[in-house]
């Protein structure tokens, strides 16, 4: 499997991480351990996960996907052989989002202990916090790099302003900078990221690790039509994808598909993860099956022409 680094670092993963989100919401702990087992198998590495994960869920009150992967990690003792990203800074009952220094101090240590580990690879500011100066942010993440809690730092869902602001500081004070972004990134939805953070992303060698990596599941080729909205939850958010663009990419996908066998999200992955900037993309599931249709796209390395066909049936412009 290949490997990549993330942002430079020598923290090095497979090209595709594993969405935490589902863990505690539409997949229970026994579900989930043997997703992760699975995912692990398949020779992946990288699980993304969030403090506030699953917040949404009634009866919920976050941390719980945390606590699911501390008690995996436990039970395999395989720390060392696996990379954990998480979060901080959305909303987990104060009513807002927060990036002050004392909330991440306490934030981390939150976490640390739900994931039973005593460093995260990768910790993520999770939404910006325009009330916090990016200083005050980035000093205390220097700190949990020195204390070794914290190998090093990303940004999620940050404005290019923002971003760069952040990249300057760290540069002139000579502390972690943000090595990676986590932004709204996928064969269909490519115009916001492609326009504004790529270009930056290129310039500083971030390593862009896209969640929505299918398009909450329209990539799937799930969603054709208003007869499919019911399949799922979900279904009822695909309206906006059924469009004569959105049939053009259904239709190179399952051409594409077609020529190397395997799934439309397989393919949107395969495309994703060879876009300028990605590291890895990010993508859920909740049974082995679904997952199977992802890891392959780790693997799968598309030839030129049919990246074309896919980024042309794409286009925005």
């Amino acid at each position: 499997m290949e490997l990549r680094s993330l942002g430079g670092s020598d923290i090095r993963v497979a090209p595709l991480m594993f969405g935490g989100n589902v863990f505690g919401w539409t997949a229970d702990e026994k579900t989930s351990f043997t997703l992760l087992d699975a995912f692990t198998d398949a020779g992946l590495n990288a699980i993304d996960t969030a403090d506030v994960y699953s917040t949404w869920v009634p009866g919920n009150k976050g941390g719980e996907s945390e606590t699911i992967i501390g008690k995996w990690l436990k039970q395999k003792g395989n720390r060392d052989k696996v990379v954990i990203a998480t979060k901080v800074g959305s909303d987990m009952g104060l009513g807002k989002k927060c990036l002050k220094a004392s909330y991440i101090r306490t934030a981390v240590e939150d976490s640390l202990r739900r994931l039973q580990t005593d460093y995260i690879d990768l910790y993520q500011s999770h939404y910006d916090d325009p009330e916090t100066p990016v200083e005050e942010t980035l000093d205390m993440y220097a700190t949990l790099v020195r204390e070794g809690k914290v190998r090093i730092i990303g940004a999620s869902n940050f404005s290019p302003e923002r971003t760069l602001a952040s990249l300057e500081y760290s540069a002139a004070k000579n502390i972690p900078a943000y090595r990676t972004l986590q932004p709204h990134y996928n064969l269909y939805d490519r115009e916001g990221f492609e326009t504004t953070l790529q270009p930056l992303a290129v310039e500083h060698k971030l390593s862009v690790i896209p969640y929505y990596s299918l398009a909450s599941g329209f990539l799937t080729g799930k969603y054709r039509s208003e007869a499919d909205l019911g399949k799922s939850a979900r279904g009822g958010g695909m309206t906006k994808y059924l469009n004569d663009r959105g049939q053009r990419i259904l239709k190179a996908l399952d051409e594409v598909a077609d020529q190397y066998s395997v799934t439309p999200a397989t393919i949107a992955l395969a495309w994703l993860k060879e876009q300028p900037s990605v590291t890895a993309p990010i993508a859920s599931a909740t049974s082995v099956q679904q997952l199977e249709a992802l890891t392959k796209a780790a693997s799968l390395q598309l030839s030129p022409e049919a990246l074309a066909l896919l980024s042309a049936a794409s286009d925005y412009r």
